[in-house]
C-alpha cells in the first residue's frame, strides 16, 4: 500500500474503530468477540482500501463488513467457537451515577434478544440506521428487519417492566 493511502487508512481506522467496538459489542455482547470483530473488519478493509474510492462511506462498508462476520460466525457449528468468560471484578467501585442497575437490567435483556434480533435493535437505534439500511446491512429484507425490531422491541419491555423506552419514535418504517 502506497505511503499516503496508508496514512489515510490508519487515519480512518483511528476514527472508526471506536464506533466499530460500539457496534460489535451491542451485537455480540462479549467484548473478546467485539474485538476480534473489529479487527476482522479492519482487515478486510484495509485489502480493500486502495479501491475504496468508489465506495461512499467507509465507515459503512466497515460496518457492513463486521455485522456479517458476526452472522458468518454464528453460522458455524457451537463446538468449533472459543467462548471467553469475564473475570469477576475485584472491587465492585462506587456507582455515583445510580444507573448502573438500569444497565445491568438492559444488558440482561439484550441477552434474552435472539442474534437477529440484538442485531436490527443495534443497527436500528444504537447506529440510527432506517429500515432500508438495516436491511442491506444484514442481506435480509425490509420487513424482515421491521418484524424482528418489532419482536424485539417488545420482548425488551416485557423484559424490562419500568425501565422499558417509550413508545414515542421506537420503530419508524
Amino acid at each position: 500500500m502506497r505511503r499516503a493511502q496508508g496514512e489515510s487508512f490508519r487515519e480512518f481506522a483511528d476514527e472508526a474503530m471506536p464506533r466499530l467496538r460500539r457496534v460489535a459489542l451491542g451485537v455480540c455482547r462479549d467484548p473478546h468477540e467485539a474485538d476480534d470483530l473489529v479487527q476482522t473488519a479492519m482487515e478486510r478493509l484495509y485489502v480493500r482500501w486502495p479501491r475504496m474510492g468508489a465506495v461512499g462511506s467507509p465507515y459503512a462498508y466497515a460496518r457492513t463488513t463486521l455485522v456479517r462476520a458476526y452472522i458468518g460466525e454464528r453460522r458455524r457449528a457451537r463446538w468449533q467457537r472459543e467462548t471467553s468468560v469475564p473475570e469477576p471484578d475485584e472491587s465492585p467501585g462506587v456507582d455515583v451515577t445510580g444507573r448502573s442497575d438500569a444497565g445491568l437490567d438492559i444488558r440482561d435483556a439484550l441477552a434474552t434478544l435472539t442474534d437477529r434480533q440484538r442485531a436490527c435493535v443495534v443497527l436500528r437505534h444504537l447506529e440510527d440506521l432506517s429500515v432500508a439500511e438495516s436491511a442491506r446491512v444484514l442481506g435480509i429484507s425490509e420487513g424482515t428487519v421491521k418484524s424482528t425490531t418489532s419482536d424485539a422491541l417488545a420482548r425488551l419491555r416485557s423484559q424490562l417492566g419500568d425501565h422499558a423506552p417509550s413508545a414515542q419514535g421506537e420503530v419508524q418504517s
